[in-house]
């Protein structure tokens, strides 16, 4: 591993000069023989004939069969920042007080919507985050209102499937009044498949990836009804799931915003999202519930775990 050593004059680069060391003894004997000033922490300045090159020791290299994942209980893919937290927000949240780890990851960063920014959205997804105390959260870049279910697309959400190994995974709704959810969520399915073949290849930076299928993908359910297969009792998580969806200032109502009104952006977009998990909670018997729909049928070996 060639170590670069940077000769200045000042404070203008002169030229480079290679060193070869594999460890950090190797760094140390390399520059034993000039004068050696130490900086910090594994860092020496050097100084020959008023020239100056500073070093770092090459970093810690770790074995593939030790490398860690960072495992997640639950992998959340949505189409658009605040996808997630409108539609599963509460479910999140209580999977997090029971001590589960849970992330998001955002396919597009919203840059097709009416109000606000990119930048703004980013930044609101980032804070809503905190206040769901995801494990993680990030964002594929995917284009928003273009993104398609295809290889390059598919092999995409492998990476991240395979790169957080979700037990649970949950989607966009299967069909939607926007055209990126229900494709959003026939891409997660795909993905989902063709991430468990050996036969697919992926990699995380130089690292190859190890074949990951979720055991479950369940799909929330969004601006349009559909019948749920089975519904989560969000009652205690009701305050932190609003609160998530406040993070998102520029997207809802706002009575001092100057920008167009949109479909999500009036009072009673949010008195609907109350009043859709008044039914679903009523249903079974709970204040709020939030709905989803299945891919496969639920197995239980225990009737009294269900409500």
């Amino acid at each position: 591993m060639n170590v670069g050593f940077e000769k200045e004059v000042g404070s203008k680069p002169h030229s480079i000069i290679p060193y070869k060391a594999r460890t950090t003894r190797e760094v140390r004997q390399a520059v034993a023989a000039v004068g050696i000033e130490r900086k910090a922490r594994s860092v020496w300045a050097l100084r020959v004939d008023g020239l100056v090159a500073i070093a770092r020791p090459p970093p810690k290299i770790i074995s593939k069969k030790h490398k860690k994942v960072m495992k997640l209980d639950i992998l959340v893919f949505a189409a658009h920042p605040d996808d997630a937290e409108l539609s599963c927000a509460g479910t999140i949240y209580s999977h997090v007080l029971q001590g589960k780890k849970v992330g998001i990851v955002d396919f597009t960063l919203g840059e097709l919507g009416t109000r606000g920014t990119p930048e703004i959205r980013a930044k609101e997804a980032a804070a809503s985050a905190e206040i769901l105390k995801l494990s993680v959260r990030e964002n594929l870049q995917f284009r928003d209102g273009f993104f398609k279910n295809d290889e390059t697309h598919q092999l995409e959400v492998v990476k991240a499937i395979r790169k957080y190994e979700p037990s649970v995974i949950l989607a966009n709704a299967i069909t939607d009044r926007h055209p990126d959810h229900g494709r959003a969520a026939a891409l997660v399915t795909e993905a989902c498949f063709l991430s468990g073949l050996k036969q697919v290849k992926t990699y995380d930076g130089d690292e190859k990836q190890l074949p990951w299928r979720p055991k479950a993908v369940y799909h929330y359910i969004q601006s349009n009804y559909i019948k749920p297969d089975f519904i989560v009792d969000v009652s205690d998580a009701w305050e932190t799931k609003l609160a998530s969806i406040r993070a998102f200032k520029s997207q809802f109502f706002d009575p001092d915003s100057k920008e167009p009104e949109t479909y999500i952006s009036s009072p009673a977009f949010m008195e609907f999202i109350t009043a859709r998990a008044k039914e679903f909670g009523h249903s079974i018997g709970a204040r709020y519930g939030e709905g989803f729909t299945i891919e496969r049928n639920i197995g239980v070996k225990n009737l009294f775990n269900l409500l």
